[in-house]
C-alpha cells in the first residue's frame, strides 16, 4: 500500500495557515477542525513549515503565555519531512518512528496534495494485517 491509498480513504483536504498567523489563532484553527497540526503555507500550495500542538506546548514551556501573540513562524517546525503519493506505507511508518514526527505533508510536483498522520498510517496498516489474518485463517480452516 502507498500513501495514495491513505488519501483515497481520508481525502486530500489540508488545513493551512499563512506564516503571519498568531499562535492564538493557530490554537483556534486546531480546535475548530479537531486536528493536531496544520501546514504553514504562504500560498496554500507550498509547504513552508508545520505547526503542531507539540510545538505550541514546547513554546509555552520555554517562553510562557507571551508566545500566544507571536506569529506561528516563531514556533513552527521549518524542517518538514514530506512524502509523495507513491511512498510505501512501511517507509512512512519508519520515517515517522525514526524522526519522531506525527504528521507528514504529501507533496507531488512541488504542490501540497494532502497530509497523513501516524494515526492514518497505523489505521491502514491494521486493516492490512486484519485482511492477512482473515485470509490465513480461511486458508487454514478451509473456509472462504
Amino acid at each position: 500500500m502507498r500513501i495514495s491509498d491513505v488519501l483515497r480513504g481520508k481525502g486530500t483536504q489540508v488545513i493551512t495557515v499563512p506564516p503571519d498567523t498568531t499562535v492564538r489563532r493557530l490554537l483556534a484553527v486546531l480546535a475548530e477542525h479537531r486536528i493536531g497540526a496544520v501546514v504553514v503555507s504562504g500560498d496554500g500550495r507550498a509547504v513552508d513549515g508545520i505547526a503542531s500542538e507539540r510545538d505550541i506546548v514546547r513554546a509555552l514551556a520555554r517562553r510562557g503565555a507571551a508566545v500566544m501573540s507571536e506569529p506561528v513562524t516563531a514556533i513552527y517546525t521549518a524542517e518538514v519531512h514530506t512524502v509523495t503519493p507513491q511512498t510505501p506505507i512501511e517507509e512512512v511508518m519508519r520515517m515517522m518512528t525514526e524522526r519522531r514526527v506525527r504528521h507528514a505533508p504529501v507533496v507531488a510536483e512541488g504542490r501540497l496534495h494532502g497530509i497523513v498522520s501516524i494515526g492514518d498510517v497505523v489505521k491502514i496498516r491494521i486493516g492490512e494485517l486484519e485482511t492477512e489474518r482473515t485470509a490465513l485463517s480461511d486458508y487454514i480452516t478451509g473456509g472462504r
